[in-house]
């Protein structure tokens, strides 16, 4: 399957000379541990699963390309011919009204257009599918409150310190056709796929237009200071309290969507703006934080989806970042 580039080395282990023609790792030179080598899909170039950075445990197995386990993963809402074609109508209606609006009001948040060919889709939430449960991860499209975490009362908008905007009522229109959207498995022309270096990471299967919804950051809210020691790499601020301890993260390690693949990027790096496609934003939504990331140019088919992670630059330490 194209969404997924790596392999499992099939071949017994043995040790190779330099006139060998046999796969070794590209990182330590080595044949040895063949059952522990990956094979790109792509360049046939081997990679130990323990040389990954970050590392894999296990290789990771393929999700099934079966339309109903697909279905059943994603919790896909069933729906008659009928009902189905009446609210493509209406979304296609709503996406007319979107382009006319958009000429009036630059700044007007646009739903994403997904795939059209429904194999293609069904390989994009493959390839998301593969990624979440190589990562132990459970699909949520939504924030989760769970017992001793934060409850949804401490998700509160009015305790902002500063930063976030309120999104107007004609864009929560569109990031809840997103979410409509995405309930019927019309997913966002994403595809998850493999790096040697910078892991599991997301690239756009279409073209994607400027200010275009990508996704919305999801996973289970937190207080910040629950979460001081953790060394999880994909939180995220959710809520800058004036009071410290009302400050919330959302931390998709245990429930999340595509957001935790895409990649965070020190944007002030020499590289960093030019790689950089997607804004990270916070916003007010009827009252409660949201967090959505937000092409902030046209993005190319193929073009990797990279944000600035720091919305503080001091907040996090973002150095090592790619």
């Amino acid at each position: 399957m194209a969404a997924m580039v790596l392999r499992r080395r099939t071949r017994a282990p043995k040790r190779y000379s330099k006139d060998d023609d046999d796969v070794r790792c590209e990182r330590c030179g080595s044949g040895d541990f063949g059952s522990k080598l990956l094979l790109c899909d792509k360049c046939d170039k081997g990679y130990h699963l323990f040389c990954l950075r970050p590392i894999l445990v296990s290789v990771p197995k393929v999700f099934p390309l079966v339309q109903t386990k697909i279905v059943d993963f994603f919790r896909i809402q069933r729906s008659s011919d009928a009902i189905e074609n009446q609210e493509k109508g209406n979304i296609k209606k709503r996406k007319r009204a979107c382009s006319l609006a958009f000429s009036k009001r630059k700044r007007k948040l646009l739903a994403y257009n997904p795939t059209e060919d429904p194999e293609r889709r069904l390989e994009q939430m493959a390839s998301l599918a593969t990624a979440l449960k190589a990562s132990g991860t459970e699909y949520s499209n939504e924030l989760t409150y769970r017992p001793s975490m934060a409850l949804r009362s401490a998700n509160c908008a009015a305790l902002e310190k500063g930063g976030m905007q309120v999104l107007p009522k004609e864009d929560i229109e569109t990031l809840n056709l997103c979410k409509r959207m995405m309930e019927k498995g019309e997913c966002p022309p994403l595809m998850v796929v493999f790096d040697p270096v910078e892991g599991f990471t997301v690239q756009a299967d279409r073209y994607i237009k400027d200010l275009t919804i990508i996704t919305e950051y999801v996973g289970d809210v937190d207080y910040l200071k629950n979460r001081e020691n953790d060394d999880g790499d994909s939180m995220m601020t959710l809520l800058h309290a004036f009071n410290p301890l009302k400050s919330l993260v959302i931390c998709p390690d245990k429930r999340g969507n595509i957001a935790r693949f895409v990649n965070g990027i020190n944007n002030f790096s020499p590289d960093g703006r030019k790689k950089q496609n997607l804004k990270c934003v916070r916003y007010n939504v009827n009252g409660e934080c949201r967090v959505l990331l937000i092409a902030n140019r046209d993005i190319r088919k193929g073009e990797r989806l990279y944000y600035d992670y720091n919305g503080y630059e001091h907040e996090y330490p973002t150095e090592h970042f790619v």
